[in-house]
């Protein structure tokens, strides 16, 4: 399905949830809405899907303005974050119903069909229970199931696995990517997790505060965020930011007597700027030493270990930062230690936040 929104704007009384919104999703494909919390990833769906009718513009699809057509009336499926099933159902029954509703496959074909899914997301040793009598995390396979078998044109995710334990959202995610790689299905799907959006792949758009602040493929709009909203929106760790004044000699001076020296490629991205946002992503900095890298000295403030990753968070006077460390590293509160990043890894921001230079572009 090809789907469009042409300038939509949704207001609920004096508040907009939605700004003036046009983007056009691409088909046959996933396209995540990342975004935290009240980003308007939720709202965006639900006009999408026709649940909630915007306050101005246009929602098209396969060159249908649908925007007042009842959600009823179309070929989609929606999961919410907040799973939804038939209580007086067996969960065989509520994966069932869009089939039954159909009325167009056997009753062999159906049960068939409920199996292959049931099997897919771990619930065969269930079809025989009521909803209730199912944890949280096997409630919400049984929703994204009933989704799922509908093989609608249009598939609306509201973060569908965010109730489930790290090893299975890992496992079902994998296998919805490899489930819609077939193209047959435009998916629209929500996270809050930078990471999630790069697992998933395909297209994202970057959502704050009721807008989009940038679509496009996944790890482009990861490599080259438009501006420092968009860059920590796509970034957990959050990205680390730093004011600097660029000298003409193409030396960018922070505070606490600290000045890096860039490349002349960036130096020639950014020369009309005399104020500058220094952008550096928490895995770009490491404890050992590189030919050509920026050393860093500060002291520990928290060492985090997490699983096969250490989050160390530094402090050098008024500045403060964030490391993310493959592997297990045992630093002591207050120890001093060099970080090492190179200055390549820079994203360079211009005063007002718009991306100046990208690492991928920067020529070093």
């Amino acid at each position: 399905m090809r789907l469009e929104l042409h300038g939509v704007t949704r207001m609920v009384g004096a508040d907009t949830h939605l700004y003036n919104t046009s983007v056009a999703l691409t088909p046959g494909a996933i396209n995540v809405l990342l975004g935290p919390t009240l980003a308007g990833k939720t709202t965006l769906m639900r006009v999408i899907a026709g649940l909630d009718r915007p306050s101005q513009g246009q929602v098209i699809a396969d060159g249908i303005d649908v925007t007042g057509v009842p959600v009823r009336e179309r070929k989609l499926a929606m999961v919410y974050q907040q799973f939804i099933n038939y209580p007086s159902l067996s969960v065989f029954e509520n994966i069932a119903s869009p089939l039954r509703i159909a009325a167009q496959l056997s009753e062999e074909d159906i049960r068939k069909k409920v199996h292959a899914m049931a099997e897919r997301l771990h619930i065969s040793a269930y079809l025989d229970r009521s909803p209730a009598a199912l944890s949280g995390g096997q409630q919400q396979r049984t929703a994204l199931a009933r989704a799922l078998i509908k093989e609608a044109d249009l598939l609306l995710l509201d973060e569908p696995l965010v109730n489930l334990d790290y090893k299975l959202r890992e496992e079902l995610r994998r296998e919805l990517t490899e489930l819609f790689s077939t193209g047959s299905t435009t998916v629209v799907y929500a996270t809050t997790e930078p990471l999630e959006a790069l697992q998933l792949g395909g297209h994202t758009l970057l959502m704050h505060e009721g807008r989009v602040l940038q679509h496009g493929p996944t790890l482009s709009v990861f490599n080259a965020p438009v501006s420092v909203q968009a860059a920590r929106t796509f970034s957990d760790p959050p990205i680390n930011l730093f004011d600097a004044t660029l000298a003409t000699n193409g030396v960018a001076h922070l505070a606490e007597g600290i000045a890096i020296p860039l490349s002349p490629a960036q130096h020639a991205k950014v020369s009309h700027h005399q104020k500058l946002h220094l952008g550096l992503r928490a895995h770009s900095l490491h404890l050992s030493a590189r030919a050509g890298d920026f050393v860093l000295a500060g002291k520990v403030d928290l060492a985090e270990i997490s699983g096969s990753e250490t989050f160390v968070h530094l402090q050098r006077g008024s500045l403060a930062l964030v490391a993310q460390l493959p592997g297990v590293h045992e630093l002591a509160i207050g120890a001093a230690v060099n970080m090492h990043f190179h200055p390549g890894d820079l994203f360079l921001f211009s005063a007002d936040g718009a991306l100046l230079s990208a690492p991928d572009e920067a020529g070093v």
